[in-house]
């Protein structure tokens, strides 16, 4: 009997140490795995392309705090208030880049439509959430923060439409079966947008959705069409409203006396860029963000980039983000997934056609829109989506370096 018990011990033992052992180097496998997909070294377009973004991010802080730093001081007894807050929202935003850029892309296109509820649901809050600011009610307060949910709807909407044009890629030519379901969603979104009244994101939806489609390869007549429509519906929308016909008049007659802020938005906006000259009034000695310029930090830190950098340091700004742009045609060019290729498609026009509307504001080419500089201009929630979008980019340029290493191995 006691050798019998001594079998069946000896037995079991030895089973709990097989069933023990195999778990443990299925972990370390997946650890392995883990750490091999995602500290492993990537391509020469993923890091120009991070660095490229890290580099506007870093170098929007800068301008935030140089243009920001008086008013705060006035209004907050702090100095750094907004520089603080935005260099807080730079950190979540680089922290959302990076994990979003961990995900595999089947991950993402299977997120799609969570996406697509989360940016409606948010945008829907607005009406009953929001708070108006400047004639616009797009903004929703939380926790002592401020959300513009239209920033998210952009990044919902770009991956709505490269989801289900690529899934009927081959019905692009058919208007009823893929541009009329894209368009009713598009035109829901800018529906809700323009419940607060909100023009310049609005205008800069409509872009997207159009852009995106064109450059697809979707039929150009009927979107042209929707597209004189949408615009004649906006026009209707700005001179229906008193601020925008406001904005307009000042536009119009900038050097008019006005009661309002735009014409002196304008008028300094233009002197900011006039004194910076060439080579700037040097970093730091802007004379017109000392409370001569309204939203300086948002909407007008272009003037004050031409201001203390001058022509040359306006110029470098728009050459980096060529570059910026450059490297996400590459990443395009690279994909083999349909899905890549027309989200980069979507975030090229957002960036390029939002950067083009605020730089030409500034010019005093269009009238005052509210439309930020993409990842340098004060404003968390368009940070943290652009740096979102930027991370959806860079995770399909992993997928790309995958699909080459593999390629290459076989």
């Amino acid at each position: 009997m006691p050798k019998v018990k001594g079998l069946r011990k000896s037995k079991v033992t030895a089973g709990k140490k097989t069933k023990s052992f195999r778990p443990k180097g299925e972990r370390r496998q997946r650890i392995a795995e883990w750490l091999r997909d995602n500290f492993q070294a990537e391509s020469i377009y993923f890091y120009r392309l991070a660095g490229l973004t890290g580099f506007l991010v870093v170098f929007g802080l800068v301008m935030v705090l140089s243009s920001s730093s008086i008013d705060s001081l006035v209004a907050n007894r702090d100095a750094f208030y907004v520089f603080s807050r935005q260099s807080l929202y730079a950190v979540v935003g680089l922290a959302v880049m990076l994990f979003i850029s961990s995900l595999k892309l089947k991950v993402i296109q299977n997120l799609v439509k969570a996406a697509v509820v989360f940016g409606f649901a948010l945008q829907l809050s607005v009406p009953f959430l929001g708070i108006t600011v400047n004639g616009n009610t797009n903004w929703i307060s939380i926790a002592g923060f401020t959300l513009q949910p239209a920033e998210f709807l952009k990044v919902a909407l770009i991956m709505y439409m490269a989801w289900f044009v690529s899934n009927r890629e081959h019905e692009l030519d058919d208007p009823r079966r893929v541009l009329l379901p894209v368009l009713i969603v598009g035109g829901a979104a800018l529906a809700l947008v323009m419940l607060g009244r909100d023009l310049g994101t609005a205008i800069i939806i409509a872009l997207i959705v159009f852009g995106t489609l064109v450059i697809a390869g979707a039929p150009l007549r009927p979107l042209v069409q929707v597209f004189i429509g949408v615009a004649i519906a906006g026009a209707l929308a700005a001179f229906s409203s008193a601020s925008r016909m406001a904005r307009i008049n000042a536009w119009l007659n900038p050097d008019a006396a006005s009661s309002d802020a735009f014409n002196w938005q304008y008028e300094h906006g233009t002197w900011a860029l006039a004194a910076g000259g060439v080579f700037g009034v040097g970093l730091g000695n802007s004379k017109m963000k000392w409370s001569w310029i309204p939203e300086v930090e948002n909407d007008f830190i272009f003037a004050v980039i031409g201001e203390e950098l001058g022509l040359i340091g306006a110029l470098l700004v728009i050459g980096i983000f060529a570059l910026l742009v450059s490297s996400l045609i590459g990443i395009m060019n690279r994909s083999d997934s349909s899905f890549g290729r027309i989200i980069i498609i979507g975030v090229i026009v957002w960036i390029v056609s939002q950067s083009a509307v605020n730089i030409a504001v500034v010019l005093g080419v269009l009238p005052v829109l509210g439309v930020p500089l993409p990842l340098i201009s004060a404003g968390g929630s368009s940070l943290i989506a652009t740096l979102g979008a930027i991370g959806i980019v860079l995770a399909i340029e992993k997928d790309n370096h995958r699909n080459g290493s593999r390629s290459s191995r076989r």
